[in-house]
């Protein structure tokens, strides 16, 4: 798997991608200069990854509530993975995977009132003045002052990450809440189906948008990925019904 322990909870195994090491540091020497000292930046990065850890095991908790399997967690450059079984039931998959964001969204007013001790979430240089070119923040001293920023960044983080994972294109948490609502309607494999078309669709366009519009070749990895999952998926069920056919 290319990956190492980290540590056991609950029964629960978290392991770390040995990718994430080589991402965490160019992102981390990427971003100098926005803080008064490095380890500021990599502060934010460990928040980053803890809180995408937390949601990875909301979904495993969950999973286990409905009487599913879950046993593993996986932290690599493009997020976690949570390696769960869930029983093959609407209401079971459902409520595994909206656990997630749940646990952003639980967060979110709590970050947001952090945050809004020592500035507005939502109009930050407007409380906190900048010296010009430069993020670094002063207080009346003229030191140079990090906290405001970096809770500002956790926030916004938490709240990017809840939009990001809410978006309805499978297999992104959105996408999986999206078959797991039609999966009530029209069964397991044709919710698939339609859930994995739609990631097909969405992932693809917006890979072309964010390539033409912004030149980011992270998030055009990021959005392919969605679009190579969504395709496997497509072609899993395509399988299943030759094979049903087959019987």
């Amino acid at each position: 798997m290319g990956a190492w322990p980290l540590f056991r909870f609950r029964g629960i195994r978290v392991f770390l991608h040995w990718s994430w090491i080589l991402v965490a540091v160019y992102h981390i020497n990427t971003g100098k200069g926005e803080y008064p000292h490095i380890g500021w930046d990599i502060g934010e990065y460990l928040a980053l990854f803890g809180i995408v850890l937390v949601h990875e095991f909301g979904h495993a908790f969950a999973t286990r509530q409905v009487g599913g399997i879950a046993e593993r967690i996986l932290l690599w450059p493009l997020g976690g993975i949570a390696f769960v079984q869930t029983p093959p039931r609407a209401g079971a998959y459902l409520w595994g995977i909206a656990a997630g964001p749940l646990v952003n969204v639980v967060l979110w007013p709590v970050l947001w009132l952090i945050t809004s001790q020592f500035s507005d979430p939502f109009n930050f240089f407007a409380t906190c003045p900048r010296v010009p070119n430069t993020y670094s923040l002063l207080n009346p001293l003229g030191t140079p002052e990090a906290w405001p920023l970096f809770l500002h960044h956790i926030f916004w983080i938490n709240t990017i990450l809840l939009i990001f994972n809410l978006v309805p294109a499978y297999p992104l948490d959105g996408g999986q809440i999206f078959r797991g609502i039609l999966w009530f309607f029209v069964g397991p494999m044709k919710s698939l189906l339609i859930a994995a078309w739609t990631g097909l669709i969405l992932g693809g366009a917006a890979m072309i948008f964010v390539l033409i519009k912004f030149q980011s070749i992270w998030m055009a990895i990021m959005l392919g990925l969605i679009v190579q999952q969504s395709w496997m998926a497509i072609s899993r069920v395509r399988e299943w019904s030759r094979q049903m056919r087959g019987q």
